[in-house]
């Protein structure tokens, strides 16, 4: 059963979807923005004052809603659509937690090193710098390069249990 409010609440619908239209610049959120518009209004509309004019308290309604929108989404981060990044809505904690304890493992490790064998493996495996390179910027002979790196990566290979 329809009564007058939901007539003229139906009758506004174009103008408020024009209003939240000049307010998102999107059809789709503005269209929410009319939905949730509607809803607050059925809501309470017992609380609505017929003496006054129903355009403008929806207007008001919509232009609260508008602002809560905003809100939300300057403090909610970014979002990222399911269709765009499938594999953003497979969260593994057990894999990503394990991964994190792997990499504070492996810096502990390195951190462990002796500081020769520790500057040559930032400056070759974090750096990307040749062994020649390496050795220019340390001023030793590739050789000693060659090998500081290769006493490293046994040092760290077996405090992380990778032997």
């Amino acid at each position: 059963m329809r009564d007058s409010f939901s007539d003229e609440l139906i009758a506004l619908l174009p103008n408020l979807r024009r209003f939240a239209l000049s307010l998102c610049r999107r059809g789709d959120l503005a269209d929410d923005l009319v939905q949730i518009t509607a809803e607050r209004a059925f809501a309470a509309r017992d609380r609505f004052d017929p003496t006054t004019r129903l355009d403008a308290w929806l207007f008001r309604i919509l232009r609260n809603a508008w602002i809560d929108h905003a809100r939300r989404t300057t403090t909610q981060g970014v979002t990222v659509d399911i269709v765009d990044a499938p594999d953003a809505a497979v969260v593994d904690g057990v894999r990503d937690m394990e991964a994190v304890l792997t990499l504070r493992k492996a810096e502990a490790a390195i951190a462990a090193l002796p500081e020769d064998q520790r500057e040559v493996m930032m400056l070759v495996c974090v750096d990307e710098l040749s062994y020649r390179e390496a050795a220019e910027v340390i001023g030793v002979p590739i050789g000693t390069v060659m090998s500081r790196l290769a006493r490293a990566r046994l040092a760290v290979a077996a405090k992380m249990g990778i032997k």
